[in-house]
């Protein structure tokens, strides 16, 4: 999660999805085993449901529901967040941010939780910040 700047859209999503695909094309095959649902790149602005100012966005989570496992990637998240980058930093923020969620999914697979418990300390550290 990244704190906003102001909405400026980069790159389209289409812009956007390939380089998401050649990014993905670089996770060895063995990363996706599982991962029925696959990686999806929402049009979505996907605010935290700790956030207090509409600052605080989630650039991407990792889901295993009754859909299945799956990544989504939320393009408006990153219009919010990324204002003034360049293509290179957009393109670096997009893939950190793609790994941090299949580290999720590997860790699911796995039975741990370490990467679910770094995020919550972030969390808990914002809620301190803000107040809250």
């Amino acid at each position: 999660m990244y704190q906003a700047g102001k909405v400026l859209a980069l790159v389209s999503i289409d812009e956007m999805n390939e380089m998401l695909n050649e990014i993905a094309d670089e996770v060895p095959e063995p990363f996706y085993m599982h991962l029925n649902g696959g990686v999806i790149l929402s049009p979505e602005a996907v605010l935290h449901d700790d956030d207090v100012d509409g600052s605080l966005f989630v650039l991407g989570e990792y889901h295993h529901d009754n859909m299945g496992r799956y990544i989504v990637l939320y393009y408006g998240s990153f219009c919010e967040t990324c204002a003034g980058m360049s293509k290179n930093r957009l393109y670096r923020r997009l893939k950190k941010t793609l790994l941090h969620e299949f580290t999720h999914h590997v860790e699911s697979l796995a039975g741990e939780r370490g990467l679910e418990y770094k995020d919550a300390v972030e969390i808990a550290k914002y809620r301190r910040r803000m107040g809250i």
